[in-house]
């Protein structure tokens, strides 16, 4: 892989990573219940569940899973319900929010451990993203060189660039919430980050492979 192939791989990617889609919107509704460190469980969760995509890419296995409609439908529909599922919670804990204290207001921020298994789970069960980037990465490797050095970097591009996009969206929702936690618009647009998770699910569901 020369370094010109790199260049084009990253710019590709970056524009992949800044585009609003279910993980994004999963870390801001982190950041903006818990602040940035509110967000870093769910984010080593999805950084996970990309190197999983990366070794299923390498090994065959998303090729496969290509092949199997069955297999795809399940995780889709699974995954669609999960985003559902976690919209609806959102949604849910802004109401409980309304009637705390504003001291009080930060028992809603999810655990890590729950933030990791969350962001994991949301990443796994996009079988979308796992077939785009079955699709993507074969474009950038060369078949006359080793696979698994090619492979191994265009992943450290892709966590780089993932981490860099994540936290950037973390700090913006985080400081944009900052000055008005405790008010009525930081409850709607909880509701707000809610109505849209449970819209990418929608969408998943729809989704025709």
């Amino acid at each position: 892989m020369n370094i010109s192939t790199l260049s084009l791989y990253l710019v590709t990617w970056t524009l992949v990573a800044i585009s609003p889609g279910p993980a994004v919107l999963y870390v801001i509704s982190q950041a903006t219940r818990g602040g940035v460190r509110g967000s870093l469980a769910g984010i080593g969760g999805l950084q996970l569940g990309s190197l999983l995509f990366f070794v299923a890419v390498g090994t065959g296995l998303a090729a496969l899973l290509a092949t199997m409609t069955a297999v795809f439908t399940v995780l889709k529909f699974i995954g669609a319900v999960y985003l559902g599922w976690l919209g609806v919670s959102l949604i849910a804990s802004s109401f409980r929010k309304k009637s705390v204290r504003p001291t009080e207001t930060a028992q809603f921020s999810v655990p890590h451990v729950r933030s990791f298994w969350q962001g994991l789970f949301i990443q796994l069960t996009n079988p979308k993203a796992l077939l785009f980037a079955s699709a993507l990465l074969p474009q950038f490797i060369d078949s006359h060189r080793p696979m698994f050095g090619q492979i191994a970097l265009l992943f450290v591009v892709t966590v780089a660039v993932d981490l860099a996009s994540m936290f950037t969206y973390a700090t913006l929702a985080a400081r944009g919430t900052r000055s008005f936690r405790t008010s009525a618009l930081s409850v709607w647009m909880e509701r707000a980050f809610g109505a849209a998770l449970i819209g990418f699910g929608v969408r998943l569901a729809l989704t025709q492979k």
